[in-house]
């Protein structure tokens, strides 16, 4: 067996294990409530981690410029999301509007 399917297995078994472990443990444990009303941001913190960084860098600098057309983009989709709340049609009008501006400011 060759060196990079011991290490896919290896991964996966890891993988594996370490989520089944959250599951049982969180079958005997409750949480505090505390912990439980924290972890509802969660997803927000981590999408906002991965997403802010991406709409604002340009060239590995901060760009707050009208000829940021990811930030100018990011914030139609943002109106989009928050007048539709709908996640098809946040990504599409942020597609678009990227794509068309991105082909005007270049």
């Amino acid at each position: 067996m060759s060196d990079i399917w011991i290490v896919m297995i290896a991964v996966g078994l890891l993988t594996y294990l370490t989520r089944l472990s959250f599951i049982l443990l969180l079958q005997h444990w409750q949480p505090p409530q505390v912990v439980q009303s924290a972890l509802r941001y969660v997803p927000v913190a981590v999408l906002t981690a991965i997403i802010v960084p991406e709409i604002l860098a340009s060239d590995g600098a901060l760009d707050f410029s009208l000829g940021n057309a990811r930030l100018i983009a990011g914030v139609i989709a943002a109106l989009v999301a928050w007048r539709t709340k709908s996640a098809l049609w946040t990504i599409a009008a942020g597609m678009a509007a990227f794509l068309v501006l991105n082909a005007f400011l270049g």
